[in-house]
């Protein structure tokens, strides 16, 4: 933990702790850019509220989402990143080095900047389903849907995402079942025949989900109809959600060129609208959201940035305040 009440002059700061941000932050620091990395609070982006993660390259038994981001960290800090574990709240790209307000009186000055501050799944906000996060309640079939062979699990949603999330799990479960707030889809046609067509595959309309049954995990979910009120249950050992994703972005909207959904948008893979200023992970990657393309995003950012500041011939100016790798006295 540091503390975040006075400037700090660095050559990177790279904005967001998650495998994106995290990866940047290791890759910067071996090329002695001694990047600062604004962690957010909480930090580690969304493997914090992870259990198993089994898809990650070099973890044979798998590893627990917390624990795969202090690695991460760990590595970080090994080459001297330093960590600044605050929020941002606003930034200035229109000066070099770029400003960004950190904490409630803190700032960092920067002559590139990564932003990797990621998107959070959208959740129907039931204490249950709270509690459950990562004990049957998933935002990721592509994540967790191993861990469900053999069961019956529900999709919430009605778009494109919820249908490729159903037909993902129709590998592992037994029967998977969407329900949809509305009366009809509003997934493209080609995903509502490719998802009616499997048999394994059943619908319910016009109906919400207003709880989430089980004491360890899911057992199962209350269900209200829109129309008629009528409650009714049904029994589920799994619950995807698939209503969107928000991605972190509002306090960069004005500064850099968000897409309609408030995306970060890109060009060359990472760089943003803004010269030195690139993106990496979920903030601007809305297709595949895993901890691994986040991870490579962070590396090509780390690269990009590298490369920018080498070829606008930018110094590495004394660090002030930094105390030790990992720790700053801001």
């Amino acid at each position: 933990m540091t503390d975040a009440s006075a400037a700090h002059r660095s050559r990177l700061a790279i904005v967001g702790s998650g495998p994106a941000g995290l990866t940047a932050a290791i890759y910067a620091a071996r090329a002695s850019l001694k990047p600062v990395v604004i962690s957010g609070v909480p930090a580690g982006g969304q493997l914090m509220l992870t259990t198993d993660v089994e898809n990650y390259p070099g973890f044979p038994e798998g590893i627990q989402g917390p624990q795969l981001m202090e690695k991460f960290r760990a590595q970080a800090e090994r080459f001297g990143a330093v960590f600044v574990d605050a929020n941002v709240t606003a930034v200035d790209f229109r000066v070099h080095p770029f400003r960004l307000e950190v904490g409630l009186s803190g700032r960092v000055e920067a002559d590139a900047v990564i932003l990797a501050t990621g998107a959070n799944a959208r959740w129907l906000d039931l204490p249950a389903e709270q509690r459950l996060r990562g004990h049957g309640v998933s935002a990721c079939a592509t994540c967790d849907g191993f861990f469900f062979r053999g069961k019956e699990v529900a999709v919430i949603g009605g778009g494109d995402s919820a249908m490729e999330e159903a037909l993902f799990l129709t590998t592992f479960a037994t029967q998977v079942t969407v329900i949809h707030r509305r009366g009809e889809l509003r997934a493209s046609r080609i995903m509502v025949d490719r998802a009616k067509a499997n048999p394994k595959i059943s619908f319910v309309f016009d109906t919400e989900v207003v709880d989430v049954l089980g004491g360890e995990t899911v057992e199962g979910l209350r269900l209200r109809h829109r129309k008629t009120g009528a409650i009714s249950q049904l029994k589920a050992n799994g619950l995807f959600l698939a209503i969107g994703h928000t991605p972190a972005t509002e306090v960069f909207r004005g500064h850099v060129d968000l897409d309609p959904k408030g995306y970060l948008k890109t060009s060359e893979v990472t760089r943003t609208s803004v010269a030195g200023v690139f993106a990496a992970g979920d903030a601007y990657d809305h297709r595949y959201r895993q901890a691994v393309t986040a991870a490579g995003l962070g590396c090509m950012a780390a690269l990009d940035a590298e490369r920018f500041l080498a070829d606008h011939h930018v110094g590495a100016p004394a660090p002030t305040g930094a105390t030790a790798a990992g720790s700053t006295t801001l």
